[in-house]
């Protein structure tokens, strides 16, 4: 049986103290984010998975324990640097960037308090922190998605038999006019998407190449059910007009479609080889 030292208790403990007391405005501002930012809103949710497999993973492996305290230089050498970058960042005000330089000192203090073996083993727990990190760049692809989910909705309406025009991200139906607009875009969806199926690939046993492929996946996946909800947004608004297509439909459907896709990962799965839970993870 491992036995902890006291080292190995009281330790981790300061060094958890230490890094959310110095971390913190970044921590607000990520609160802030998922609070008000709609793309982002699943962050809140990151954190806790990834506490619960670096849990799972010292429940199932009680070497890491033992290895608490008898850490690495390179890791205190690594943490110094991003705690400086963090800083800077912070003193910048790009609050996302210190965000992941956050993300970065947590990977050092592990790796420095547990070494090289617990820094890889707790590796992807702490990555996928990163995926709670908002991006400021996210606005700028809304516009290009809304066109493209504009256009491919509309040809599918159209070669469905509805008479529409399509004009950018303009669609004139016989009783109303529509812009598809950023909520439509489909942005929200793909985030969300691309942080569960990370997750999935994780915790599923499968060759390197299922795990990518399914990653992969999100995309399409998020663009098709996206492209289909709006086309049939189209013919709600043409059938019982524009109000019941907005007020009513646009804000279940979205739901409505998404849990569609996630239904769609269960046979993706077999059809991508991969196994049964990780016994290592669950």
């Amino acid at each position: 049986m491992v036995r902890t030292s006291f080292r190995a208790l009281w330790l981790p403990i300061l060094a958890a103290l230490g890094f959310f007391a110095i971390t913190w405005p970044a921590w607000h501002w990520l609160w802030l984010e998922w609070m008000s930012n709609e793309y982002y809103s699943h962050g809140l949710l990151i954190p806790p998975v990834a506490a619960f497999l670096v849990f799972q993973r010292f429940r199932h492996d009680q070497e890491l324990t033992y290895r608490l305290g008898q850490g690495s230089v390179y890791g205190v050498v690594v943490l110094g640097i991003l705690l400086a970058i963090y800083l800077y960042y912070l003193q910048q005000r790009a609050y996302y960037l210190a965000a992941f330089a956050a993300i970065g000192i947590l990977a050092g203090l592990i790796w420095a308090i547990g070494g090289t073996t617990a820094a890889k083993k707790l590796a992807f727990p702490i990555g996928y922190l990163v995926l709670m990190v908002p991006l400021p760049f996210v606005d700028r692809v809304t516009l290009p998605l809304a066109l493209f989910t504009g256009y491919c909705s509309g040809s599918l309406v159209q070669l469905l038999g509805m008479d529409i025009t399509i004009v950018g991200n303009s669609i004139s139906l016989p009783n109303a006019d529509l812009v598809v607009g950023a909520q439509c875009s489909g942005v929200n969806s793909l985030i969300t998407l691309l942080a569960l199926l990370v997750l999935v690939a994780y915790l599923l046993d499968g060759p390197v190449w299922s795990r990518v492929v399914l990653v992969l996946l999100a995309i399409p996946l998020a663009l098709l059910g996206n492209i289909i909800r709006v086309a049939t947004l189209l013919f709600v608004a043409r059938s019982w007009g524009a109000d019941a297509a907005f007020t009513y439909y646009h804000d279940y459907s979205g739901i409505f479609f998404f849990v569609a896709v996630l239904l769609l990962i269960v046979p993706i799965t077999r059809a991508l080889h991969f196994g049964r839970l990780r016994a290592d993870v669950i």
